[in-house]
């Protein structure tokens, strides 16, 4: 019996050894990916224009007019009317991101871009808020700097049940000057595979 006991155990603890082990896999070809794919799209001409005129047409925005647009969008998710939303979805940026997310057989889940404050810019599909600035994707790319790559943690995603990794650069401009941020989830097996 207690040899039973000890044998679950060690099991149990190769098993979480290997998942970490995985995650860590996962996390440094996440990390390539972004070097060598995610930058040349963060660099097309049509999103770094978006989050461009988007960064002049938001620059007087406070908090508190980020916290209803967030809110507004959040309130849009789901229903029968979505402005903000459809707004966001139906711009340049979002249609170069929906060619991405397509293109690329099942490995990108999803892809968005930021602005200078952390808001919506353009997505292959709805997020689930319009405000990012309050989240680490955000917080750990454009707010440190130009050559900066984040790779979160490995997450089941609620919808598809497939593991996935965001995946976030700094935008920049021509003149190499940060501008925005770009998350691309990608699946954890496909990249794998990669």
């Amino acid at each position: 019996m207690i040899r039973s006991i000890i044998f679950a155990a060690a099991s149990i603890v190769a098993l979480s050894g290997m998942a970490a082990a995985d995650d860590a896999e996962i996390k440094a070809k996440a990390q390539a990916f972004a070097q060598t794919e995610i930058k040349k799209w963060a660099a097309d001409p049509d999103i770094v224009a978006a989050i461009t005129a988007a960064n002049a047409e938001r620059a007087a925005f406070d908090q508190a007019k980020i916290d209803e647009l967030d809110k507004q969008w959040k309130a849009e998710v789901g229903a029968a009317a979505h402005p903000l939303i459809d707004a966001t979805a139906g711009n340049p940026a979002s249609a170069k991101l929906k060619a991405i997310c397509e293109g690329q057989g099942g490995l990108v889940t999803e892809a968005f871009v930021m602005d200078a404050k952390g808001m919506n810019v353009g997505m292959c599909d709805a997020t689930s808020d319009y405000w990012q600035g309050d989240e680490a994707k955000w917080q750990k790319t454009f707010s440190a700097g130009p050559d900066a790559v984040f790779v979160d943690d490995v997450e089941q995603d609620e919808s598809t049940q497939k593991f996935q990794v965001q995946t976030s650069i700094t935008v920049v401009d021509a003149s190499g000057k940060a501008i925005g941020a770009m998350t691309v989830g990608l699946d954890a097996e496909s990249l794998m595979s990669k």
